[in-house]
């Protein structure tokens, strides 16, 4: 029994990717938080916060792009609607980030400051146990992936795909960015949650929870990852394939698709909760615009750029994507969404298979 556990282990990812994955958790989780801590700012080598917090929100969106990639890349399910999942993620998180400020908000009242200048008398039932962190955290799994399942089940059954679903995931997407822009819906309007004092009783301002934050977020990310490969190293994955290559094919081989394509969307949208939830307190804000199609849309140019299906392109292409967007909208910061378009038709045109797929034909060409 343990030399199948072992020799499954070691199909996951094989020697290179196994070592692979130690030389990640040695640079982003032992050496980044070593340069932060012990070398002083005034060292070269010093990793700032600033770099810490814009690592850790990289990292919640490589996650995004990991669920994008199994059910894009592996599925052949394009959504353009999982900013949705992770901006609902990030909220049940921010609604508890602002139960916990108590009466230190600017009102001095009990209730979030956005209530009280609308003139909300009471807390609206659907705020009720969001002061208890294991609630909020129940919720960022719950919400995420009731809407997926419940959406997925009404669209899967009825045969919907393509570009139909792409399109119809689009409309949830803005729906409920509209719903949330609202200031009776009771989430913040437009400005959303912001100025956040405390998680898990530790200030979200100290250093320490800042590099706290950004483990957990380095940690997630490679169980995210672990979990995906072996998803699609197992039958389950093989089937999912089988659904994007040869649907028909597959249903008259006695297989009924609707239950794996729920499976592996229902997951892919908690994957991206999750992410949602750990991103909120590193960044400080959550509002609407989370939600926005533009977003979505982006998630997928970073599986696109990366290469879909393979799971590390869509690691790279988030990392490749985020890292350029966080120095073009400082430089050049009205030339950001011209670039970002450019680059989507680059590699659409001249690298089908992203970063990933060329890496392997110049390999191919050196062997």
């Amino acid at each position: 029994m343990s030399g199948l556990i072992v020799t499954r282990i070691k199909e996951l990812f094989g020697v290179p990717g196994w070592l692979g994955m130690a030389g990640y958790g040695a640079f982003f989780i032992v050496l980044i938080p070593v340069l932060n801590i012990w070398l002083a700012p005034e060292s070269p080598l010093h990793v700032s916060d600033y770099m810490i917090g814009l690592l850790g929100k990289i990292m919640c969106y490589a996650v995004v792009a990991l669920a994008m990639d199994l059910v894009w890349g592996y599925t052949g399910i394009l959504s353009l609607g999982h900013g949705l999942f992770f901006a609902l993620g990030g909220y049940a998180m921010g609604m508890h980030l602002m139960r916990t400020i108590g009466r230190e908000g600017v009102s001095g009242s009990s209730l979030p400051d956005f209530m009280v200048f609308l003139d909300w008398k009471e807390l609206p039932w659907y705020w009720y146990g969001f002061d208890q962190f294991w609630f909020a955290a129940l919720m960022v799994l719950l919400v995420p992936g009731l809407l997926a399942l419940t959406f997925g089940f009404f669209a899967f059954r009825s045969r919907i795909k393509g570009v139909y679903f792409s399109i119809i995931t689009q409309a949830m997407t803005f729906a409920f960015m509209l719903l949330f822009f609202r200031n009776e819906t009771g989430f913040g309007g437009n400005n959303g949650f912001t100025d956040f004092k405390r998680m898990l009783g530790f200030p979200l301002a100290n250093h320490a929870t800042k590099l706290s934050l950004y483990l957990c977020t380095g940690l997630y990310l490679a169980l995210a990852l672990i979990l995906c490969r072996f998803i699609i190293t197992s039958k389950l994955g093989r089937i999912l394939t089988a659904i994007r290559d040869a649907e028909s094919r597959l249903m008259f081989s006695g297989y009924n698709p609707l239950g794996y394509k729920l499976f592996v969307w229902t997951l892919s949208a908690v994957l991206c909760g999750i992410a949602g939830a750990l991103y909120v307190p590193q960044v400080g804000i959550i509002n609407p615009s989370e939600m926005s199609p533009a977003n979505s849309i982006e998630i997928a140019i970073w599986v696109a750029v990366g290469g879909r299906g393979s799971l590390v392109g869509g690691l790279l292409g988030a990392g490749l994507v985020n890292g350029a967007k966080s120095w073009f909208t400082v430089a050049f910061p009205d030339y950001w969404l011209y670039f970002l378009g450019l680059l989507f038709i680059l590699v659409t045109l001249f690298m089908p298979a992203g970063v990933v797929g060329l890496l392997g034909k110049m390999r191919g060409k050196r062997a």
